[in-house]
């Protein structure tokens, strides 16, 4: 029995060095395992704060997400509540006289928007003077023994001669007896008007004519001892009457 004993010793020491490599190895599994263990904790929802940062690390993402969802409902319920608008209020107390309107701005637009009155010609009357603004030189009557027939009216030579009133030209051209270039209308009245002595005639006889339209030029043809405008009035062709009350009683002083 003693002599087995050393034997035993000396076989003793490699069979500890055999399992402490074992249990070493155990060892380091079990901290692999944590190790993956605490991994996929991370992965699942758990921030790891990285080395060397001082801020603090995130709290989970689920619940950063809850609380942003309910922070966004807040704000979203406070934008549509401000948006609204809200209508003003009327005092019923107000003074008429902070809302009544001046009448005279009205007034003033009115004016304003009043049509210029347009501006109109006046009618040609009637009967009118046959030549505006001449001097007289002679009226009807006796005149050198013998009658004048009609009243003078004198301005430079070539001065527009008018009808008297409207009518129809009768005769156009030297009507002899001295009275040169004549013109005849014949106003439908049973009247007609005679303008001798003319240098030129500017109608044509059946012609029609208007109160006032030029039928020729003052002259001196026939017998005249100068340029004038010899105007006589016929009740019936060739019976002279005195123009100058004639003349009158429609509204035309020729001076006599």
């Amino acid at each position: 029995m003693q002599e087995d004993s050393p034997v035993q010793n000396e076989t003793t020491p490699d069979t500890a060095q055999t399992e402490r490599p074992q249990r070493a190895g155990r060892r380091n599994r079990l901290i692999v395992l944590s190790a993956a263990a605490l991994v996929a904790l991370g992965l699942g929802g758990i921030a790891v704060a990285t080395t060397g940062n001082d801020r603090p690390a995130p709290t989970a993402v689920s619940l950063d997400a809850q609380s942003r969802a309910e922070a966004g409902s807040r704000a979203d319920r406070s934008a549509r509540e401000s948006s609204t608008p809200v209508a003003p209020s009327v005092s019923p107390t107000a003074s008429p006289s902070a809302v009544s309107v001046s009448p005279t701005p009205a007034k003033t637009a009115t004016a304003k928007a009043k049509p210029k009155p347009k501006k109109t010609t006046k009618p040609t009357p009637a009967w009118v003077d046959p030549m505006p603004g001449a001097a007289v030189t002679s009226c009807y009557g006796q005149r050198w023994g013998t009658l004048h027939a009609g009243i003078d009216l004198a301005l430079p030579s070539g001065t527009p001669i008018h009808a008297a009133a409207a009518g129809t030209v009768t005769q156009a051209g030297d009507a002899s007896d001295g009275y040169g270039n004549s013109v005849f209308i014949d106003h439908g009245n049973g009247y007609l008007t005679h303008y001798a002595h003319q240098s030129r005639i500017a109608v044509t006889v059946g012609q029609k004519v208007k109160a006032g339209q030029v039928i020729g030029y003052e002259g001196a043809t026939g017998d005249a001892t100068g340029p004038h405008l010899h105007f006589e009035v016929h009740q019936g062709m060739w019976n002279q009457i005195d123009p100058a009350p004639f003349m009158r009683a429609r509204g035309v002083d020729l001076g006599c």
